[in-house]
């Protein structure tokens, strides 16, 4: 159990339900005092608003709910906003809000780019600069991106504009990374594989707008290529595979000494080969910084 001297105040986003649920609770039985932010409390996610509550009165943790839609500026300022008013500080911020679409990439249209774009990119964009006064303010922080094994991995087909905006997360987490450092703020990447079971990340996943350009897909050199993309994901998985690891290795990351925190941590059990290109690439990031004389920005400052 973490000390009273140790508890962070940690929000994570998109978590009513998934790794972000999963987390929420796994970091509270930790310590930490835990918002668990989503949108439309008082609506549709207001049965989870009362299983969060209910869960934490049974289980004596520390777990709230806070509104929070990352996809609106005036949200994301007031309920961060909220957590810094109630405690007088915020120590973590988790990006974890995301959603996946899977079909063929030219039967989604623009629009739907920008979308999925939004909700996994540019809302951690909106969070960043509500929270990241405050982290700085104080000259000590974390934040966690949960990316995707996706950004460097083995990419089956039909799932691109998910793909294509997670590495566009993952690739700000590392520029961010050397952004906060001087002020005292840590990054670590959470790095999860293709978990099929566990979460409704591929249940409740979009759909191409242009249904007739996706039909065309279904027919001739392409017919039955979406049942086999999604059939051998599911192959690759060890039956043992439990997401339930993502929320363990969030909680060592949190608990882990500042300073000494790992920048990147895979929860892989498919092993589609993410670990491999992103020990390269972080290799090849670590040694430019050090030819261009800022190697200190790859660790963060501890402030006296």
């Amino acid at each position: 159990m973490t000390t009273q001297a140790e508890k962070q105040v940690i929000v994570i986003t998109g978590a009513s339900s998934g790794f972000g649920l999963l987390s929420a609770k796994a970091l509270a039985h930790a310590g930490h005092t835990v918002y668990a932010s989503m949108r439309e409390t008082e609506g549709r996610n207001a049965p989870q608003v009362a299983e969060v509550a209910a869960y934490a009165k049974a289980n004596g943790v520390d777990l709230r709910t806070v509104e929070l839609d990352v996809a609106s500026d005036a949200s994301v300022e007031a309920g961060v906003a909220r957590i810094i008013a109630d405690n007088g500080r915020l120590d973590i911020v988790v990006h974890n809000a995301g959603h996946m679409s899977f079909g063929p990439a030219e039967a989604f249209t623009a629009e739907q780019f920008a979308q999925l774009y939004d909700i996994n990119v540019l809302s951690t964009q909106r969070v960043n600069r509500a929270a990241l006064p405050q982290l700085r303010k104080q000259g000590k922080g974390l934040v966690i991106w949960v990316s995707s094994s996706s950004t460097r991995g083995g990419t089956p087909p039909y799932l691109s504009p998910y793909f294509a905006a997670k590495a566009a997360m993952d690739s700000l987490a590392v520029s961010y990374s050397t952004e906060l450092s001087r002020w005292g703020i840590e990054t670590s990447i959470i790095v999860p594989g293709a978990f099929t079971k566990g979460t409704n990340h591929f249940a409740h996943s979009g759909k191409p707008a242009d249904a007739a350009r996706a039909a065309e897909y279904e027919t001739g050199p392409y017919a039955g290529v979406a049942e086999k993309a999604l059939g051998g994901l599911a192959a690759l998985e060890p039956a043992d595979a439990d997401v339930a690891d993502v929320a363990k290795a969030m909680v060592a990351v949190v608990d882990a000494p500042f300073g000494r925190r790992p920048f990147r941590v895979h929860i892989d059990p498919s092993q589609d080969g993410a670990e491999v290109v992103n020990g390269v690439a972080d290799r090849v990031r670590t040694e430019m910084y050090r030819r261009i004389g800022l190697e200190d920005l790859l660790s963060p400052a501890i402030k006296g």
